[in-house]
């Protein structure tokens, strides 16, 4: 099962061999605390309604993707506020890019002279999500 990520009307296949770092990280579960003037602690607990990060993660030999794909993403990645739909272990997410840790990076597996990049090189990515 691949993991794809789609907007407006294309979809691009960015790897099953990802790695989703902050899986079990994330908690539904937001908690505040206080004390009040009498010394009292106050405790306010809700359900957060959305923002669960999606860290994935490219690693050696894992989740190599082309040149022309980092463009498509780099380009997908400029666009603010810019939703889309990411399809990971079957289950369809929407999400936004979470640029305040970067968005999306990508670096190359092999260290090249400028004149041999191709559109067919392969990069190692990194994708940073925000669920909403």
């Amino acid at each position: 099962m691949s993991i794809t990520l789609a907007y407006d009307g294309t979809t691009l296949d960015i790897s099953d061999r990802l790695d989703w770092t902050d899986e079990f990280e994330w908690s539904p579960v937001h908690q505040a605390s206080a004390y009040s003037t009498t010394g009292a602690l106050l405790i306010d607990v809700a359900v957060k309604q959305s923002g669960r990060p999606i860290t994935l993660v490219g690693t050696d030999t894992k989740a190599w993707i082309e040149r022309t794909d980092c463009i498509t993403l780099q380009t997908w990645a400029a666009l603010p506020g810019a939703e889309f739909v990411l399809t990971l272990r079957g289950i369809t997410r929407n999400v936004i890019f979470d640029h305040a840790k970067g968005g999306f990076s990508a670096r190359p597996i092999w260290k090249l002279l400028d004149g041999e990049i191709t559109s067919d090189l392969v990069y190692l990515p990194t994708f940073r999500f925000l669920e909403i």
